[in-house]
């Protein structure tokens, strides 16, 4: 707001030339008046005082008086300084930001539910293009700032995360089918993490972004610990796909909701966070907790069904039910 005072003090160059009185002269004297520069220290007592010459209060609270004062010309006479100076009074800003060591506003706003923040950004760019003069130009800070520096990097390093536990996966397993049954619980958790950003609890931004990344690693676990089990079923027992695969399910539940409930409950201190860097942890959080939630209760139904459509095919020779004898106790 514009309601600051501020005292501007004009010098008038031709009278102060006619007068014979050097600018930096009348500059020099009105610093010493009113600058409050220091110009010298004395020591006392071992402590360093510092000696900073000013005019009393009366004088410094109203700027008019300072044209009682007079200053000497070249010529040895004294010049008064209301025949060289004009005093005005303005309205001036409270206070004036800077950004890179220019002039700059503050613009602070939050994406709508549904709004990534590079689309936010994008739309703030197009406002400013169109309405702002050729002088001024738009930089960011903080979290609107590692958005436009990384772009769409991020993007690169989801699919770069996706491919190579996808590899990894295919070297354990020596298999491409396995690790393509497994990823399947992916997309899953994905949109799982994404619908509380859409229903308006948090926004899609550097943070969340991150929190997908992990969600992938995360949730590939459930269909490891499927998948292999069954592998083992039909390997040593000779079990058919969809035998083993749901033996597997009723052996392995116990374990996956147990560790599902552990990340989950891991990521509530970052939810429910408070403090500096709160909102970023909460982010993260948000599309952790409900990405593995989701993703795991349909990765019990999901990751089953694709076992059964694209494991590997059945054996004539391992296509006969095992003996019973063989077999692990299951729970019934």
């Amino acid at each position: 707001a514009y309601d600051a005072p501020q005292v501007t003090v004009t010098i008038d160059r031709e009278r102060a030339a006619a007068l014979n009185l050097p600018i930096a002269d009348i500059g020099n004297t009105l610093t010493l008046l009113v600058g409050g520069a220091e110009v010298a220290q004395f020591d006392r007592d071992s402590n360093s005082y510092d000696i900073i010459p000013q005019v009393p209060q009366e004088f410094r609270d109203n700027p008019e008086k300072l044209g009682e004062y007079f200053i000497r010309s070249v010529d040895g006479k004294m010049v008064p300084l209301s025949a060289v100076v004009k005093i005005s009074t303005n309205a001036s800003p409270a206070a004036i930001e800077q950004f890179n060591q220019l002039n700059s506003s503050t613009i602070s706003a939050l994406p709508l539910p549904g709004v990534t923040t590079g689309d936010g950004l994008k739309v703030l760019e197009d406002i400013a293009n169109e309405t702002l003069p050729d002088t001024f130009f738009i930089d960011y800070s903080g979290q609107s700032r590692q958005e436009k520096e990384q772009g769409n990097t991020i993007l690169i390093a989801f699919a770069a995360a996706v491919v190579v536990i996808y590899l990894v996966l295919a070297a354990q397993f020596e298999s491409f089918r396995d690790p393509l049954i497994i990823m399947m619980a992916v997309p899953l958790s994905i949109f799982g993490a994404i619908v509380p950003l859409n229903i308006g609890l948090g926004t899609l931004n550097i943070y969340t972004q991150v929190g997908l990344i992990t969600l992938i690693g995360l949730i590939t676990k459930h269909g490891i610990l499927l998948v292999e089990f069954a592998n083992q079923q039909r390997e040593v027992h000779g079990m058919r796909r969809r035998d083993a695969i749901i033996a597997s399910a009723k052996v392995r539940l116990r374990p996956i909701l147990m560790t599902t409930a552990a990340m989950a409950l891991g990521v509530v201190p970052l939810i429910i966070s408070s403090g500096a860097g709160a909102a970023a942890r909460y982010s993260m959080g948000l599309v952790i907790f409900t990405g593995i939630l989701v993703g795991t209760m349909f990765t019990l139904f999901v990751v089953p069904m694709f076992y059964t459509f694209i494991a590997s095919k059945d054996l004539p020779h391992l296509a006969e039910k095992p003996d019973p004898k063989l077999m692990p106790a299951l729970p019934s």
